[in-house]
């Protein structure tokens, strides 16, 4: 009796795999509603701000060691500048192709460049970062920073106002 009761209760859990919960709403068994965030919905990760840092390099070399400009050819899509490097973070302005800009820092995968930049996507003597700095920190301005995808972004040697307008440099 006590082996027929044992091959019944397998029987039935077995019978059971797979059932939907009776009243349930599809969502493996749970009577939760699934949840589905609004396209614009505030989250931590696009609300993080992650500020460029300055100095990296020390109190000899200036305060961003490179410059660099936007890769795309003219009329891409602009390069979107975030708050903060990775994809989910929040977008706060885009650069038009062959916006040049100071490269400040890069995160230790490479993957993105903290940039400073002028009005219009320029790497102008304003923004104070072409000088060497005391000591490391968060840039604060007066020109605009953020986060920008290294695969974007194509190395200028140069000073800014050397390059000639209607000429790129080679990539």
């Amino acid at each position: 009796m006590k082996v027929s009761a044992a091959l019944l209760s397998a029987t039935l859990v077995l019978a059971a795999c797979g059932q939907p919960v009776p009243g349930g709403n599809g969502n493996d068994g749970s009577t939760t509603p699934a949840y589905v965030p609004a396209e614009n919905e505030a989250t931590t990760l696009n609300q993080a701000m992650v500020p460029v840092p300055v100095g990296e390099q020390g109190p000899s070399f200036a305060a961003c060691g490179g410059r660099g400009a936007t890769r795309d050819a003219a009329g891409a899509e602009p390069v979107p500048v975030r708050a903060a490097p990775y994809d989910a973070a929040a977008e706060i302005d885009r650069l038009p192709a062959g916006a040049t800009f100071f490269i400040c820092a890069r995160t230790f995968d490479q993957r993105w460049s903290g940039i400073v930049y002028d009005e219009g996507g320029e790497a102008s003597a304003r923004c104070g970062v072409a000088g060497p700095i005391a000591e490391r920190r968060n840039y604060a301005g007066p020109c605009a920073a953020g986060w920008v995808p290294t695969a974007r972004v194509r190395l200028v040697s140069g000073e800014p106002h050397q390059l000639s307008q209607g000429a790129a440099p080679a990539p």
